[in-house]
């Protein structure tokens, strides 16, 4: 009886989760333009943290040369990775959760890997939760630090508290990470990591999705992408109208900075929500946060806090935002903008 005991304990230990000295992870890659998003080489730093012998995959499916050229990309883009794997597919032209998830949960039976993690973008967002439900595993959320291999930090209560969570289900450990709490740091490759084509042969006509892609609209800009600028020009309710919001967008291309908005400026028509800075829009952490208008509602704060140095403009000297902002001033922003465009000067 003894003995049957110590055998079941040990058949435990065994089998769980944590017992594997071996890690292996599939970063879920997002690419456009023939280039990885930087969201997804700060997947693969989080992976670092996973483990020391960790071997990392990077995952993009698409159809097309810009395909191809994203997995060259990838392939260079991070000292850690092992492998690139690249499903081409017209299945995969347009990122539909249904195809996207099947492919992982495919890849997973094959590969077996400890880890999945993707950014916690809204393409991320997307995929991550519907594979998890097919692998019958409970996915790990907006992940901002990671103290082993099964234990990681998240935010809660809209970033008000940090949650350390240890997972102690089967294989495969799913993550969302937040792509601003690992930074990417510039290191040179001496060789390319190999690229593989993924076996298609056995995804079947079953995988046709219930949802088809309608189209896809966005901004023609040079200015740079919200969720990587350097600086971010956001405003708020307080502009009153889509025509004063220009103000924000001339001040941003003075500044070469990003345009970010905060929910109730969207929701008002002002601008399109891709722009929403927050807890349900973009999490930025900037090295200049410039806020004009913006009360400083707790969704907003979410997705802003980590930026390095807070600007605020507002008129209500008791406005939230004063107790985030580095530096404050209180004034009628329609006089305060105009006054900074103007003294600005020209970019080259």
């Amino acid at each position: 009886m003894a003995v049957g005991m110590i055998l079941r304990a040990l058949r435990s230990r065994l089998t769980s989760p944590t017992a594997s000295r071996y890690i292996s992870t599939l970063v879920i890659a997002e690419y456009d333009g023939g280039s990885v998003k930087s969201s997804c080489i700060s997947a693969v730093v989080a992976a670092k943290s996973l483990g020391d012998d960790n071997s990392i995959s990077m995952l993009l499916a698409g159809s097309g040369p810009s395909l191809q050229q994203a997995a060259v990309d990838a392939a260079k883009c991070h000292p850690l990775v092992s492998q690139v794997l690249v499903a081409d597919s017209d299945k995969f032209k347009y990122p539909l959760a249904e195809p996207w998830a099947k492919l992982v949960e495919s890849l997973q039976q094959k590969g077996g890997y400890s880890h999945i993690i993707a950014a916690s973008s809204s393409f991320g967002k997307n995929i991550l939760p519907r594979v998890a439900a097919l692998l019958d595993v409970s996915p790990i959320t907006d992940v901002v630090e990671i103290s082993g291999s099964h234990q990681f930090v998240r935010p809660i209560y809209a970033g008000n508290a940090l949650c350390t969570v240890r997972y102690t289900g089967d294989r495969p450990c799913m993550l969302t990470i937040r792509s601003t709490a690992f930074p990417v740091s510039i290191e040179a490759r001496s060789e390319a990591a190999p690229i593989s084509q993924v076996d298609l042969s056995t995804f079947g006509e079953d995988t046709v999705s219930k949802s088809s892609y309608i189209g896809h609209s966005s901004q023609d800009s040079e200015r740079p992408d919200l969720g990587n600028a350097r600086i971010v020009v956001t405003g708020g309710r307080g502009l009153k109208s889509a025509e004063n919001f220009k103000m924000i967008e001339k001040l941003a291309e003075k500044l070469g900075a990003a345009v970010g908005a905060t929910r109730a400026a969207v929701d008002a028509g002002f601008v399109p929500n891709e722009l929403q800075v927050g807890q349900t829009g973009k999490i930025v952490a900037p090295e200049l946060y410039m806020a004009f208008g913006v009360s400083g509602a707790i969704q907003h704060l979410a997705g802003m806090r980590d930026s390095k140095v807070i600007v605020a403009v507002n008129k209500d000297g008791d406005a939230p935002i004063f107790q985030v902002a580095d530096y404050g001033l209180v004034g009628d922003l329609f006089e305060i903008v105009p006054e900074l465009i103007e003294k600005l000067p020209e970019r080259n």
